[in-house]
């Protein structure tokens, strides 16, 4: 039985993570620092079932500044990071600080004790928009936006740099807006989903026509799982970059509409400008996830949307 370091743990698509690997029968090393970024009750909220199960050990603690608990730990699945686009504008050193400096912090940690398999959680804002659509995973993506988006892209190119000089195989895997139960209350899916439960004006950027690719939570945990496994299979060291992507573009105001539906109410939308750092549009190119991992979506975006709604429910209750 193989130990899985998953930094990030208690984050959103970490905590799924770790419940995913604990379900298949890997022992699990859950390391997070409880950025403040959201209330840190949510996250021990995403971590209490994880608590009470076998095979699961936690440690609280920093990438940029503790050392990592990777006693008998076979592979490194890298999630922490500092999330957001918007908020990277405002504060770009830190982006750069943890996403950056901390992912290589995780590289050198794995590679000083032997760990030669590591997935690298990135993202598709590293494409900009000057990419031609759909995004394939050769594109030089040289203009992102923002600073989250760089730093994403620098952390992939230090993890490059790793499996080039270290022999380690590394997997980094660019997500296409992840939604689903215990999504980060900022994120739209579940911003639009409070406003529109309880009545109030849904506060959307933009005229409504900007499209992106929303990936339901249990696809992505998949891919995730497949990339792991990925990286346990023979061969010399080497980076590759995957997206994990919903398969489908779905603009802003269908997006509202589809979670207005769910409530069988008419939504209210006020309209703010575009922010700095925001693309117009993602689209995947998922041609490499199907080969490399056998990446096959079971959520579209109707069925996610009422899973999601389900799930607010139950946890909020009816808010009219």
């Amino acid at each position: 039985m193989s130990r899985v370091l998953v930094t990030g743990a208690a984050g959103f698509i970490g905590s799924h993570v770790c419940e995913a690997l604990l379900e298949r029968g890997e022992e699990v090393t859950g390391l997070d620092n409880f950025d403040p970024f959201y209330p840190r009750a949510l996250k021990e909220e995403n971590l209490a079932g994880l608590g009470r199960r076998g095979g699961f050990r936690f440690v609280e603690g920093d990438i940029t500044r503790h050392a990592l608990p990777l006693e008998r730990v076979a592979a490194v699945l890298h999630l922490a990071a500092k999330t957001g686009v918007r908020p990277s504008v405002d504060d770009p050193t830190a982006y750069v600080a943890v996403n950056v400096m901390g992912t290589t912090r995780v590289l050198e940690a794995a590679r000083a004790a032997g760990v030669r398999r590591i997935v690298l959680g990135s993202s598709s804002s590293i494409y900009g928009d000057a990419t031609p659509r759909p995004f394939v995973e050769d594109a030089p993506a040289v203009e992102p936006l923002s600073p989250y988006a760089a730093s994403k892209r620098a952390a992939e190119l230090v993890a490059h740099v790793f499996a080039h000089l270290h022999e380690m195989r590394i997997m980094c895997l660019r997500f296409f807006t992840v939604y689903g139960p215990r999504q980060r209350p900022d994120l739209a899916v579940s911003r639009f989903t409070d406003q529109i439960a309880r009545d109030v004006p849904v506060r959307a950027y933009g005229d409504g026509s900007s499209e992106r690719e929303y990936t339901y939570i249990t696809d992505a945990v998949a891919g995730v799982l497949a990339a792991l496994d990925w990286t346990a299979r023979p061969g010399a060291g080497a980076c590759v970059a995957i997206n994990l992507g919903g398969g489908e573009q779905v603009r802003l105001d269908r997006l509202i509409a589809l979670i207005a539906r769910a409530y069988a109410r008419e939504a209210q939308v006020t309209r703010d400008p575009d922010q700095p750092g925001d693309v117009r549009h993602t689209a995947a190119d998922l041609e490499r996830a199907c080969r490399e991992l056998g990446y096959r979506l079971r959520v579209g975006i109707e069925e996610g949307i009422r899973h999601f709604v389900g799930w607010y429910e139950a946890r909020h209750g009816r808010q009219f």
